[in-house]
This record gives C-alpha cells, sequence and structure tokens, in this order.
C-alpha cells in the first residue's frame, strides 16, 4: 500500500467562459413578471365618450374630481366602482370641504340623458356646481388613450 499524492496530470487553467443558463433563466422569469404587471399598471378607465370640439383638458389636479357613469349604469368616483348612495356621501363630503372644487364629469355615448341629468342633480345638490363635460377630439385615432376636450357647464 502506497502512501502518496494523487498525480495531476497538469496544471488546471481557469475557466474562461460564463455560464449563460441561470443568466436567461432570470431574465425569462423578469420577462414574465413585467409581461403579467404591466396591463394592471395602466389601470385607467375605458369609456366611449361622444365626440365635440373644444378647448384641451388641462391635467387633473388635487383639486378636480373626476366622476364617470359607464353604459350599463355603473358609477365611478375617479377610477372606482361605488353606488348611488356612496357617489352621493363622497359627492357631499367633497361639497363640504369646498363648493368651488371642479368635477369632470365622463359619460358614455349610450348614456340615456336622464341618467346623465339625474347625477348632475346628486352633484348639485352636494354643492358642486363647476361640473365640466369630457368628450373626445372627434377624429382623434388617440382619443381612447387621453380625454380629448371639455365644455363647461
Amino acid at each position: 500500500m502506497a502512501f502518496g499524492r494523487l498525480e495531476r496530470a497538469g496544471k488546471q487553467q481557469p475557466m474562461s467562459e460564463i455560464n449563460m443558463t441561470p443568466l436567461i433563466d432570470v431574465m425569462l422569469v423578469l420577462l414574465v413578471v413585467f409581461m403579467l404587471t404591466a396591463p394592471l399598471m395602466t389601470s385607467g378607465l375605458k369609456l366611449d365618450l361622444p365626440e365635440a370640439e373644444g378647448g384641451p383638458v388641462d391635467p387633473p389636479d388635487a383639486s378636480v374630481l373626476s366622476v364617470a357613469i359607464a353604459a350599463d349604469g355603473q358609477l365611478y368616483w375617479g377610477e372606482q366602482k361605488v353606488s348611488r348612495p356612496d357617489l352621493e356621501v363622497l359627492a357631499t363630503s367633497a361639497g363640504k370641504r369646498g363648493g368651488d372644487r371642479e368635477v369632470q364629469l365622463r359619460a358614455e355615448k349610450a348614456v340615456p340623458y336622464g341618467n346623465v341629468a339625474e347625477l348632475l342633480a346628486v352633484l348639485q345638490k352636494a354643492g358642486l356646481s363647476r361640473i365640466a363635460f369630457v368628450t373626445e377630439a372627434p377624429g382623434d385615432p388617440a382619443a381612447a388613450a387621453q380625454p380629448g376636450t371639455a365644455a363647461s357647464h
């Protein structure tokens, strides 16, 4: 039985290539994560607004309230679905904070005029008298991405 060192065939060279498999795995996971989260980041409310000529809408600031009514009668306070009693409570509390706040009203083409009139009555009863109707610019292909015009009431 011989005790001794194991002989090496020679000096090993350092590995000069990068193992790409873990990098590709990480990139594919990131790609899937971004593909799943990208639609969630665009949470804009899609409405089929009527077309009308008018001036451009200023970007909304903290004092501007957004109210929308969809074709099925669903009401929205900003981007959040609300029931009519909840909308009345929200509008009343906003009216108490300051009646000079502007409300941008978005109503789809298919909404009956009576529903829009009832919504206007709720807002005015709450003390919100500055109401702007938001429409799309006629023939604007990017109108679905951003509202185009507003007419004050």
